[in-house]
């Protein structure tokens, strides 16, 4: 019996940016249902990685895959197009800044995606938008302002939005990253709410202990390699590099300075 393929396929990712490397021969295997945290000082690549899984920033050498279908593709322009509309509807994203429409209500920023890449009529888009604006307890603020919000409100219709295109892989970037420390939680308990649904999420972050409670790998990366991966109880309490002891010191310090 063959073995299962991945969910999600990293094969040999490398990125440049003129002579700068950024991702150095990178192969990430992610099953589906994985909660996988990303984890390194700045500048180490994450946010790069996370970004060419929807092609965001497109590789210079390597291939991803979301299960049968490759998605960074050579393609002609129109082809290419019509390719990645498609793939980057099965990938939801949710950057550090909310990139909310600041002249649309939550609630048309929610449907406007589904209605215009899904073509669901008004009556189904808002049903839909109502259903995810529930599950991030922002329901009552569906028809506020993103200047009416605070951070994490924004960042949980962010979150909404996402998951309203029904995706099949949530990829989160520094989300909480930008919220006041009293925020965090609110942005956190949405993310182990996704992950208690058994969602596929990427999540680069800074949150050790987020990573640690809620998590089933952590890949520690440092200067456009992963240096070290494993359970989140091996990384954080046994970690075998000397960059992850490291970055893991200096990072608690930081914490309880």
């Amino acid at each position: 019996m063959s073995a299962q393929k991945p969910f999600i396929d990293i094969r040999h990712a490398k990125k440049s940016f003129g002579t700068l490397e950024v991702l150095k021969d990178i192969n990430l295997q992610v099953d589906r249902g994985q909660i996988v945290a990303i984890i390194g000082p700045s500048g180490s690549g994450k946010s790069t990685l996370l970004r060419a899984i929807n092609d965001l920033d497109p590789l210079t050498g390597g291939e991803i895959w979301l299960e049968d279908k490759q998605i960074n593709m050579d393609l002609p322009h129109r082809q290419y197009e019509r390719h990645i509309n498609e793939v980057r509807q099965e990938i939801g994203m949710v950057f550090q800044h909310f990139n909310l429409f600041p002249h649309l209500k939550v609630r048309e920023n929610v449907t406007l995606a589904p209605k215009m890449l899904k073509g669901l009529s008004d009556a189904e888009a808002n049903a839909l938008a109502e259903e995810q604006l529930t599950k991030v307890g922002m329901i009552e603020r569906i028809d506020y302002y993103p200047s009416q919000l605070s951070g994490g409100q924004k960042q949980r219709v962010a979150i909404a939005r996402a998951l309203a295109m029904k995706p099949k892989v949530m990829l989160f970037d520094e989300a909480t990253s930008a919220l006041d420390p009293e925020l965090v939680e609110e942005v956190n308990l949405v993310m182990k709410q996704l992950a208690e649904e058994h969602m596929t999420m990427i999540i680069v972050t800074h949150e050790m202990g987020f990573a640690e409670s809620v998590c089933d790998r952590v890949l520690f990366m440092d200067q456009g390699v992963v240096v070290e991966e494993g359970p989140p109880e091996v990384i954080f309490r046994n970690p075998k590099s000397e960059r992850t002891q490291n970055f893991l010191r200096k990072h608690l310090a930081g914490q309880q300075a």
